[in-house]
C-alpha cells in the first residue's frame, strides 16, 4: 500500500481549495448525487460504461438512507471490496503517492487502500451517517509490514472503532485487529493522533493534509459539487 508522506503546509491557491471542503451533505437520492453535469463528464472520462457503475452507486446509497448504521456499513464494505481491484499507485497511475475520487476508482475499477477508504467515506456519510463518527485512519500493517490505510467507524466518541478494511470483508473492532497499530487518523472535521490503547489527541485540521486538499478539489473539478458542501458555521 502506498504510504502516505503525511505532508503539512498550505500549496499555492490552497486557500481557494478551502471553500470546497469539510463538512458534508446528509444522504440524498441517487438522482441528486449523480447530476447530469456529473455523468456527462464521467462519460467523457470513461465512455458510456460508466453510466452503469454510477448509478449502481447512487442507488446503493440511497437506498441505505434508512438503513441502522452497521447495515451501511457492511453494504458499503462489500461494495467497493467487489467492485475496485487492489492495484498500486505506481502502476495505476505512475506516481508513488495518488488519493483517487471515487469517480477516478470506480471509472478504473482499481486502486490502492487509500482509494477503498475514501469511497466508502464518501459514499457512508451520504447514506446519512455523520460525518465526525468516521475517521480515515493510517496504520501500520504489522503482518505484512507496512503503511496501510483503514476506515473507522465510532458509534459514539468513546467507543471501540469497528474497521472496514479492503484485505478483509470482516468488520471488526479495533481491539479484534491485532494485525494493525494506529498512527493517526483524520475526517473533515479534525485530525488526530491514534494511541495503542485507543486514545487519540487532537493534533489540528484536516486542510494542513496536502493529498486531502488535492482530493477535494479534483471532486469539485469532476463535478461531485453534492458530494461536497461548504463548512457549517461554528466549525
Amino acid at each position: 500500500m502506498a504510504v502516505s508522506r503525511f505532508k503539512y503546509g498550505q500549496r499555492h491557491g490552497l486557500t481557494l481549495i478551502v471553500s470546497l471542503c469539510v463538512c458534508l451533505v446528509f444522504a440524498r437520492s441517487p438522482v441528486e448525487l449523480i447530476t447530469p453535469e456529473l455523468l456527462a463528464l464521467a462519460k467523457k472520462m470513461y465512455g458510456e460504461g460508466i453510466e452503469a457503475k454510477l448509478t449502481s452507486w447512487g442507488e446503493l446509497v440511497g437506498e441505505q438512507a434508512s438503513s441502522k448504521d452497521l447495515v451501511k456499513l457492511k453494504k458499503v464494505n462489500a461494495y467497493f471490496n467487489k467492485k475496485i481491484t487492489f492495484t498500486s499507485d505506481v502502476k495505476h497511475w505512475q506516481q508513488e503517492d495518488y488519493w483517487a475520487t471515487p469517480l477516478e476508482s470506480l471509472g478504473t475499477q482499481a486502486g490502492d487502500c487509500e482509494d477503498f477508504v475514501i469511497a466508502k467515506y464518501f459514499s457512508l456519510i451520504q447514506s446519512g451517517i455523520a460525518e465526525e463518527k468516521l475517521r480515515i485512519t493510517y496504520v501500520k500493517a504489522l503482518k505484512l509490514n507496512q503503511a496501510h490505510m483503514v476506515l473507522a467507524y465510532y458509534s459514539s466518541p468513546r467507543a471501540t472503532p469497528l474497521i472496514l478494511d479492503n484485505l478483509t470483508s470482516k468488520i471488526l473492532p479495533a481491539n479484534k485487529r491485532r494485525d494493525l497499530s494506529p498512527v493517526y487518523s483524520f475526517n473533515g472535521l479534525g485530525m488526530w493522533l491514534e494511541r495503542m490503547k485507543g486514545s487519540s489527541i487532537r493534533i489540528g485540521d484536516p486542510n494542513r493534509l496536502n493529498m486531502w486538499m488535492d482530493l477535494l478539489a479534483r471532486m469539485g473539478e469532476q463535478n461531485m459539487q453534492p458530494w461536497l458542501q461548504l463548512p457549517s458555521a461554528g466549525l
